[in-house]
């Protein structure tokens, strides 16, 4: 067990979880199920490879409200041959037609935040297959067996998924027919516990694996799968579809301009890691077309701070941290996307010795983005409000809503977003979630992977698929010059940023965790408990979180909360009073409400493995022995 660090303050002695000690395997995700069966798989001779991608196809089943086989997802691994980390690409990039004239043409003048107009190539299905492909080793058919059972026959439905069946049915009813005819069977919402069933789904899942029938081997059968979705009925049968104009989140209709040629020309990949070192550990994330480095350089920031500057649970601790939180997601704004981002020269000494000298006694309200010779970008709005009109909603889960009822007893009539807690609006406005999956096994392969989008609320659903599209290209600007402009071919500037730590060049943990412009913020806070202030695993998800909201959101309508700061109550009162001191704008946003993390453990000297999860939401989970 680590020693808890002096200058911190103390982990709580109680954790809501135990820290999961072993050496056969772990697993952790976002729903039990998922970890149930991931686990079943390693006890069944699988590698963590096998046991993720098992897992990660549940989750489309179980998480349908957070991720789909619409969506996406980003992955850091390494395996027991070679430590070195590899990002697994699975962000499908803008289709042909996706232009900013194109949309401008349509009245908007944001990509909407639901609809067929905000999806991207979905990417999640070719990059599980590609991953299990290469690094797994059981047969397509036995790791699509649990997602096609729980589909075919049912499970019972958590009551997360209920809320925002229930918060979107009118959307439904009015608008997306399709959705209602999967998601309100009988013509009502499910309530917990129902088994809800997507045999769509099921019959999609089995024509690819019909599609390997004859194929000579497990690699061949694998790519007979990829192919059938790039170029089959899957990708016919979304063209189809989204050529009919429907409601999007600016309460508009319009169509879809992804076609089959998208899906067609699109393939997962590999790619290096991006990595820095703090405090003896490297930190391995995706490259700039992801939030990720935002992480790498908030670290950076504070690595040669004094241990008490970065303790969360203290008012001085807190204020540093996001004070340095801000400089990065303002650095994102300026220069992260899918093109020729200056990362090296954003990770230097020389530039983060200027970004920190910012760091004042007092809370920043502006975005102060760095300047790099030679590299000049527009810098997109930075709007506190923003009006579509009647309709507007579906972004990435997040909740809106009215906190501290006792010193406010009347809720406001438009409830306060603090992109925290995940909540779906009535008119389907959702911001801020999706789903995490880690798993290690006894050989040491390790994975973290983030899928999302594809949500039941994204878009309507494609009812020969039994699923619906994502609406990551909500992330791209439609002013030009911006380092994410929308562009064609290339992908958003994503959200999804699963973390890899290594010690000495060996993996030592991966962790993850949903929650839009949030997921590194609260990783942040987990990797300065765990490796600097002593605590453990499970002690450090458990620990108070917070968030700061001073920048343009990355979703739908992309607003921003000058100074703004999102606190668990569990702080504090006193530390809470003196960050409002200090210039933050606080919301409370209740004792267990920020945070959705999950991480796995290695300790390479002695083979022990370990396992934590987020108790927040009372539907995370991890297991092992």
């Amino acid at each position: 067990m680590p020693t808890p660090n002096p200058a911190f303050v103390p982990p709580a002695t109680q954790t809501s979880r135990p820290d999961l000690q072993g050496t056969f395997g772990m697993a952790a995700a976002t729903h039990w199920i998922a970890t149930a069966t991931a686990q079943s798989v390693l006890e069944r001779g699988g590698n963590a490879f096998d046991a993720a991608v098992a897992g990660a196809f549940v989750l489309h089943v179980v998480e349908p409200h957070l991720n789909g086989p619409g969506g996406d997802l980003t992955a850091v691994f390494a395996t027991a041959s070679d430590p070195t980390p590899v990002v697994l690409v699975g962000q499908g990039p803008a289709p042909a037609g996706a232009t900013p004239e194109h949309y401008r043409a349509e009245g908007l003048d944001l990509v909407p935040g639901s609809g067929a107009l905000a999806a991207t190539v979905p990417g999640a299905v070719d990059a599980w297959l590609l991953l299990l492909r290469d690094h797994g080793t059981w047969e397509l058919a036995d790791v699509l067996a649990p997602a096609i059972g729980y589909a075919r026959d049912g499970h019972p439905v958590a009551a997360g998924v209920v809320r925002t069946i229930t918060a979107v049915q009118g959307l439904f009813r009015d608008h997306w027919p399709t959705s209602a005819a999967q998601w309100l069977p009988g013509g009502t919402a499910p309530v917990p516990g129902d088994l809800v069933r997507n045999e769509a789904l099921a019959a999609v899942l089995d024509r690819l694996l019909d599609a390997g029938d004859g194929s000579g081997s497990r690699t061949a059968r694998i790519d007979a799968a990829r192919s059938e979705w790039a170029e089959g009925f899957v990708a016919e049968a979304i063209d189809r579809f989204v050529r009919e104009p429907h409601r999007h989140a600016s309460g508009s209709d319009h169509a879809g301009v992804v076609r089959a040629s998208d899906l067609a020309a699109f393939r997962a990949s590999y790619e290096p890691a991006a990595t820095t070192e703090f405090r003896g550990c490297t930190i391995a994330k995706t490259g700039p077309w992801g939030q990720g480095p935002a992480l790498l350089q908030t670290l950076r920031l504070l690595e040669p701070l004094d241990d008490a500057l970065l303790d969360p649970s203290t008012s001085v601790g807190a204020h540093t941290i996001v004070e340095a939180q801000k400089l990065a997601m303002a650095d994102r704004e300026a220069f992260y996307g899918d093109g020729d981002v200056p990362l090296d020269v954003l990770l230097s000494d020389a530039y983060t010795d200027v970004r920190r000298a910012l760091i004042s006694e007092r809370a920043s309200a502006e975005l102060r983005p760095g300047t790099i010779a030679g590299v000049e970008r527009a810098m997109p709005p930075a709007r506190t409000s923003y009006s579509a009109g009647e309709g507007a909603g579906l972004g990435e889960p997040t909740v809106q809503v009215a906190r501290d009822t006792e010193r406010a007893p009347v809720a406001p009539v438009a409830p306060v977003e603090d992109r925290g807690e995940p909540f779906v609006a009535p008119d389907g406005e959702t911001r801020g979630d999706t789903c995490h999956i880690d798993v290690v096994d006894r050989w040491g392969n390790i994975v973290s992977a983030t899928p999302s989008g594809g949500w039941l609320q994204s878009s309507p659903t494609i009812p020969e698929l039994g699923f619906c599209l994502g609406t990551r290209l909500q992330m791209t600007w439609l002013e030009p010059g911006t380092a994410s402009t929308l562009r064609p071919g290339e992908r958003p500037r994503t959200t999804l940023t699963p973390t890899l730590v290594l010690r000495d060049g060996v993996p030592v943990a991966a962790v993850g965790s949903p929650g839009g412009d949030q997921q590194d913020q609260w990783q942040l806070l987990f990797l300065l408990r765990w490796i600097v202030g002593g605590y453990t695993p499970q002690q450090a998800i458990d620990a108070p979180a917070l968030h700061t909201t001073s920048f343009p959101g990355s979703f739908w309508p992309r607003t921003c909360e000058p100074a703004g700061l999102v606190v668990e109550d569990r702080l504090g009162d006193d530390v809470i009073a003196e960050l409002e001191a200090r210039g933050h704008v606080v919301t409370r946003a209740g004792d267990w409400s920020l945070g959705r993390l999950s991480c796995v453990t290695r300790d390479p000297a002695t083979g022990v493995l370990g396992a934590a999860a987020n108790p927040r939401g009372a539907q995370g989970y991890a297991a092992g022995r």
